[in-house]
Parts: C-alpha cells; structure tokens; sequence
C-alpha cells in the first residue's frame, strides 16, 4: 500500500502520518516512511531517538555528485537524469523495529521550478519508492504534492488530505486536489482532526461533502503533550489510536 499524506500546516498531519505509520508497524508490515515535508519532524513523532541528527537525502552532497555526476546547486550542465536509488531506502534510512525513515529534505529552487542534479535524483528515488518498492509506503508531505509526479501519482493508492474544522483548511484541501487532479491522481481522501465535537464533524461533512472521508480523530490534550515533550503520540493512551485502527480498516 502506496499512502501519500497531505494537509495545511498545524493540521496534525505528521501525527496522523506517525500513528499510522506505527500501526502498520504493529500489524507486522514492513513500513518505509517518508518524511517528505521539510518542516515536518516525523522521526521525533514516530519516537526515533537522535532525530535532529538525521541527514535529508537532498543534504548529502558526496553522494548527489557520485550518483547523477553534478554537484547539488548547480542549474543547467549535463547529470545523470536516473541516477541509481534503488539502494538508498535501505543504506540511507534509520530504522526502529518494522520501520524505515527517510528524510527527502529541500531544493532551493528559483522561478517556477528547478532542473537541478538533487531534484533529479528526489524524483527517481520517489519513483522508485512508490513504483517498484513491496513494503507499505507512507509519505509526509507538505501542504501540496510537489515531490509526486504524473508517473508516481498513478500508483499511490490513496492521497489522504488531513483537514481541521476551519475555512483555510478546507481550502488547502480543495487546493491540493487541484493539484492532485492535473496529475491525474484520483484517489484521494480526507481524515478530519482535532473533532471536538459532532458540530465539528457536521461542518466538515458539509463544507467537504464531495470529498472521501475516511474517519475523524478526536482533539485529545494528550496528544497535544506528547508534542510538547517531544513524545510519539502512539506511545500515550488515548481514543485516538482506536480511530487510526478503523481507518486502516477502510482502507
């Protein structure tokens, strides 16, 4: 299973993406996770020890210049345009139990886009990950889709947009279906978070109503703790690990 999660920022994404993540753990699947939004923490959330000591891919400039022959930064020249990745997920990935993290990292990029040796070599190492890879694969976007492209997009199983109850994000979400759309990636789906109550999940059902919905979590102040001392919220007890399981069962 291919699962790529995005959302506006502060919506809960990354701890949606964790607790999914470690259930799947659980359940006994190899899981390779991707932390694919440079402002997420995902490994401090999945409960991985010396997190802020792990090197992005994009970050490891040795290794860019061997595989695609062009040092990162550099715009225009001539670089390898598949360089080999297959190895990566396994030599470049810390692990805890069933679980392998990877951090995709940033491109400084100007204009519209860049054509450089380090975003090359991202996008042939999400092709990869998504298209040949046999384990469960669950990416931690930012608030768009930017590292899927229309060869990827095609064998993601499910785009799950996590969506508080609030206008901007139902915007975002609105947004990055958009997105999704002009890649022709259909399947997508939303997961409602911070419910507070059923006038929270009303107002999402209504502002959201052509939109898949795959479940709610409920505001919890401990999950709101384990963030703030740096815990995995699947290491505390609360609801909402009982609603990660059904919506893993939808799936």
């Amino acid at each position: 299973m291919k699962l790529a999660i995005s959302g506006k920022g502060g919506v809960g994404k990354t701890t949606f993406s964790s607790m999914i993540i470690r259930s799947f753990g659980d359940m006994n699947k190899k899981v390779l996770a991707i932390d694919a939004d440079p402002d997420a923490n995902l490994a401090t959330a999945l409960g991985i020890h010396d997190a802020e000591n792990i090197i992005a891919i994009a970050e490891m400039k040795d290794m860019i210049f061997e595989r695609t022959g062009a040092k990162p930064g550099s715009i225009g020249g001539f670089f390898k345009l598949n360089p080999k990745v297959d190895d990566l997920p396994d030599t470049a990935s810390v692990k805890k139990g069933n679980i392998k993290l990877m951090r995709l990292g940033s491109v400084k990029k100007g204009g519209a886009g860049c054509l450089c040796p380090e975003s090359t070599l991202l996008k042939a190492l999400v092709m990869h990950i998504v298209l040949a890879r046999d384990e469960v694969v669950v990416m931690d976007m930012e608030a768009g889709i930017e590292h899927l492209g229309r060869a990827t997009a095609k064998a993601v199983d499910k785009l799950i947009v996590v969506v508080e109850p609030g206008r901007r994000s139902i915007d975002t979400a609105e947004r990055i279906r958009r997105l999704a759309t002009e890649i022709n990636l259909k399947n997508i789906a939303v997961v409602g978070n911070k419910i507070r109550s059923s006038r929270d999940e009303d107002f999402l059902r209504k502002h959201l109503s052509d939109f898949d919905i795959l479940g709610f979590l409920p505001y919890a102040d401990e999950l709101v703790e384990a963030d703030l001392n740096g815990q995995s919220p699947y290491d505390v007890d609360s609801t909402a690990k009982d609603r990660i399981r059904q919506i893993l069962a939808v799936l």
